[in-house]
């Protein structure tokens, strides 16, 4: 197996672990905003899990174009 699909491997079990270890501290963040609409505070929340957000989709979307990637280079 070629080094591309290694890193395809690695990249998405990774970008796993790091998502779902960080969902709880997220689920308590998102919590906490619900109970305190306004506040400095709940706006820093927000922008993290905003960020959250955007980085898990550009780790979906970035994975998605390795694995094409990766069955066009061995199978294309």
């Amino acid at each position: 197996m070629d080094l591309l699909l290694w890193i395809t491997i690695a990249f998405i079990i990774i970008g796993f672990v790091v998502l779902t270890s960080m969902k709880k501290g997220m689920e308590s963040k998102l919590a906490f905003i619900t109970v305190n609409m306004e506040g400095e505070e709940s706006s820093t929340k927000d922008k993290s899990i905003i960020w959250w957000i955007l980085s898990a989709t550009a780790w979906g979307i970035v994975s998605m174009i390795l694995v094409v990637w990766c069955f066009h280079n061995n199978f294309g």
